[in-house]
């Protein structure tokens, strides 16, 4: 930061950590949110689903006392869907395959031999050694 005359230069607003965690959108609620609520105005319709999985600018993020006592105005119907009060967790499908994908690509790319034809092209004669997307090239000269 700067300094001013008056002295070292302070933020009109404190700086806090913000929480990965989407939290409940109610006033004064900081529990995690669990549920998302949006309104179709055309047909009068509140609509309480699962968390979405990107903060919507018209979504309100509610956590389960909120979404459970959700009422609607007078003549609004409130169509409920299915949702999972718990925490997601990954099941061991998701963890095995990030597992497998992690092996796939550690893995090392067999090299071709200097002057044999790759499954992908000719080989390049000048090519010595690659790694990645780099390749080492020797001298033409040479």
């Amino acid at each position: 930061m700067g300094e001013s005359r008056r002295g070292p230069v302070r933020s009109a607003v404190p700086s806090i950590v913000v929480s990965p965690v989407r939290r409940c959108s109610r006033t004064a609620c900081g529990r995690p949110a669990v549920a998302t609520l949006t309104y179709v105005y055309a047909d009068s319709t509140a609509v309480l689903g699962p968390l979405a999985t990107y903060a919507e600018p018209h979504c309100y993020d509610l956590c389960a006392e909120h979404s459970e006592r959700l009422t609607a105005p007078r003549g609004w119907d409130v169509v409920r869907l299915a949702v999972d009060a718990g925490p997601a967790r990954p099941s061991s499908d998701d963890l095995e395959a990030l597992a497998n994908a992690v092996r796939e690509a550690a893995r090392p790319q067999p090299r071709p031999e200097r002057g044999r034809e790759r499954p992908d092209g000719p080989g390049d004669p000048l090519e010595v050694a690659r790694r990645g997307h780099l390749r080492v090239l020797r001298s033409p000269d040479s």
